[in-house]
């Protein structure tokens, strides 16, 4: 009974400590129902197991992913196929293939492999198989915009003559066209030379309009010059009668030839005592302009613009000349012109100085210009008075562009905007292509190169297995990489790196030009890291610091801000007017990053007479006995012993006397004694000369042409 008890008292306990746990053991009949609680035996458990903790274990980390190179696979691949799939080595195939049920004895290059072997092959090789899609890519539409086909004679009407003013700088030609429309355009221009393409109206006493274009003659605008040559219809070459056919002269002469445009000669300055129009007149044959008076068929004019005389004659020759042309456009449909320069202005925006060739150019038209489109909201004349619409051959100024075309590109109009963001993406998307093909085209050439190199290499290795051909060029690789020199880190070159800033898009043209004709690569190079156009901004500091170079600034300005800036970081700000002053300073840029030419000056020369010994303290110390015999020898300055044929000694003097009276210098003729440090072992007839090496500024190589 007392054990019976013990076991009942100990049942019960259990029973109230957890019921569920016993009920998991002990089968329904063997709980007593008097001595049971219900609600413990039914109500809800919630504990919760934790796993248990083994010593030492730690949590396993989570890998990263690998990215493996995927590898495009086709049926029947040769060895020669997937190692070019692969970007790897035939020999690394044959490595790949060892234990496996390949034959490798019986393989080449051109052998078929299986679908198990190549994939066997690529998965071995750490990347990852996807099979090849035999579908093409669609080809994109052109959706460009062009020119139109020419129109019906029956709608074209007479439009007026555009004329350019090209020659020589300083020939006169804008003072022609300052006495033409009685203005001062020569005073507003920075050192009384045109420097920009001007387009003008003007009105004649006989009630014709004259389109003119001002083209500059300075040498650095040779592409201003082509551009008006090309945009016009008579060219008008000024000649100096008392200067001749000069360089700019014979140039415009070669761009109306390629323009396939008539000329007309004005001989201007004739008003001036060396004046010798007839001298222009034979120089001009010279160069296949024929005046009439020689038999050909050029008029020439003897005018002088200054003074405004015989202007009428000229005009009266550009009007005759233009009625033998029939020079005709259509004046409806869509627009069509040329950009002749374009700008930024600060309250307009983009602007462009456009000549309309056809059509008729109102407010709302949509443009495009190169990679640039518009919407006119503005338009301008000459004189900055607003116009409602213009005709062809009329000069206008046309706001709204949502970029800056460049100078020279073609006007074209089309239906909508949406039309010309196609054009615009459509041009871009050409410009990508182009430069993606270059690219292409510099990987295969270079591709081949390396094919090339690497089948001359294995030529020598054919006879070999692949095995014993790994084992040699092994042994080659190691043994041209273990005597390689160790590559420069630090770039010793020295170079000018440039921000050039202008105001219109044709000055800029013009300095990029010139910069491309620099040849003095091997003394300083010349890196333009930027250009714009518009005044120099905070950005265009931050990037000439950036890589240490210099701002120049054509005709545009710097803000005091900028200009604090630029200085508290040590940046040169060029800004200039005049074209050749600022590549003067350019020039001299380049000159100041040049090491000084070091140039040896010898001063004097003394023959050793003989040598003895003086003494001083306990120390004898040798002493040449010299006679000056040109020039001086001064103990500031550096002396060199000559013996014979080589040069025993290079060092300073220690001391230099006159019989016993220590001295500066001497002088040709005069003896004296001198000791330098170190035994010297002087020998009679040993010459010394004294000498000085002279830093001279070194000048760069670089001439422009101007």
């Amino acid at each position: 009974m007392s054990v019976m008890s013990s076991v009942m008292r100990g049942a019960r306990r259990l029973v109230h400590a957890d019921p569920v746990l016993l009920s998991s053991f002990l089968s329904p009949p063997l709980l007593c129902p008097a001595r049971t609680s219900a609600p413990l035996l039914t109500c809800q458990q919630n504990r919760k197991y934790i796993p248990k903790k083994v010593k030492g274990h730690k949590p396993q980390a989570v890998k990263p992913k690998v990215y493996k190179q995927e590898v495009e696979i086709t049926q029947k691949m040769t060895v020669a196929a997937l190692a070019k799939a692969m970007n790897k080595d035939v020999d690394h195939v044959f490595e790949a293939l060892l234990n496996s049920p390949v034959d490798l004895d019986s393989l080449d290059q051109d052998s078929v492999l299986e679908e198990r072997s190549i994939k066997e092959v690529v998965t071995r090789s750490g990347m990852k198989f996807k099979w090849a899609k035999l579908s093409e890519t669609r080809k994109r539409v052109n959706r460009d915009a062009h020119r139109r086909p020419p129109a019906d004679a029956s709608c074209l009407v007479s439009r007026p003559p555009v004329v350019t003013i090209m020659g020589h700088v300083d020939h006169g030609k804008t003072t022609l066209l300052d006495s033409l429309r009685k203005s001062q355009i020569v005073s507003t221009e920075a050192g009384g030379i045109t420097q920009h393409i001007g387009a003008f109206l003007v009105e004649l006493p006989s009630g014709e309009k004259i389109t003119f274009l001002d083209t500059p003659g300075h040498a650095a605008f040779s592409s201003m010059r082509a551009r008006g040559a090309n945009a016009t219809d008579i060219i008008i070459l000024v000649v100096a009668a008392d200067d001749g056919v000069m360089n700019q002269t014979v140039e415009s002469i070669q761009h109306a030839k390629r323009a396939g445009v008539p000329m007309i000669v004005a001989v201007n300055k004739c008003d001036k005592p060396q004046a010798d129009p007839q001298r222009v007149k034979r120089e001009l044959l010279a160069h296949d302009v024929v005046c009439e008076e020689f038999g050909g068929d050029v008029q020439a004019i003897h005018i002088s613009a200054l003074k405004g005389d015989n202007l009428l004659a000229l005009t009266e020759a550009t009007a005759a000349l233009a009625e033998v042309l029939e020079l005709k456009a259509e004046p409806s449909g869509l627009v069509e012109g040329l950009v002749i320069e374009s700008r930024t202005d600060r309250g307009k925006g983009p602007v462009t100085t456009a000549i309309v060739q056809r059509g008729t150019l109102r407010h709302g038209c949509v443009l495009v210009a190169g990679k640039s489109w518009a919407k006119v909201r503005l338009l301008f004349d000459e004189n900055g008075r607003a116009l409602t619409e213009a005709g062809p051959s009329c000069a206008v100024e046309v706001v709204g562009w949502k970029e800056l075309p460049s100078a020279g590109e073609l006007i074209l109009e089309v239906e909508s905007e949406q039309r010309a963001r196609e054009v615009v993406e459509w041009r871009n998307y050409e410009e990508e292509e182009m430069k993606l093909e270059e690219e292409r085209s510099a990987i295969e050439l270079k591709q081949t190169q390396h094919l090339q190199e690497y089948r001359k290499e294995r030529a020598e290795l054919a006879h070999l297995s692949w095995r014993q051909k790994k084992a040699a060029l092994y042994r080659a690789y190691k043994a041209k990489f273990s005597g390689r020199p160790s590559e420069r880190t630090e770039d010793e070159e020295l170079s000018l790196p440039l921000v050039i800033k202008g105001d219109v898009d044709g000055s800029v043209e013009a300095i990029l030009n010139i910069l491309d004709s620099y040849d003095a690569h091997q003394q300083c190079e010349l890196d333009v890291v930027h250009f714009g156009i518009g005044d120099v901004s905070e950005n265009d500091v931050n990037m000439a610091e950036t890589f240490k170079g210099s701002i120049y600034g054509f005709n545009v300005r710097a803000s005091k801000t900028v200009q604090q800036l630029a200085t508290k970081k040590g940046v040169p700000l060029r800004l200039h007017t005049v074209i050749y002053k600022l590549i003067d300073q350019l020039k001299d840029d380049l000159s100041s990053k040049l090491p000084p030419h070091v140039v040896e000056n010898i001063l004097g020369e003394a023959t050793v007479l003989a040598m003895f010994e003086v003494s001083v303290g306990k120390k004898k110390v040798p002493v040449a006995g010299c006679r000056v015999q040109k020039g001086l020898l001064d103990r500031r300055h550096k002396f060199r012993l000559i013996r014979g044929q080589d040069t025993i000694w290079e060092g300073s003097v220690m001391t230099l006397k006159h019989h016993k009276d220590d001295v500066q210098s001497v002088r040709t003729g005069m003896e004296c004694g001198l000791s330098v440090h170190g035994n010297m072992d002087f020998k009679p007839g040993d010459v010394l000369v004294c000498f000085e090496n002279v830093a001279s500024p070194q000048v760069t190589s670089w001439n422009p042409g101007f």
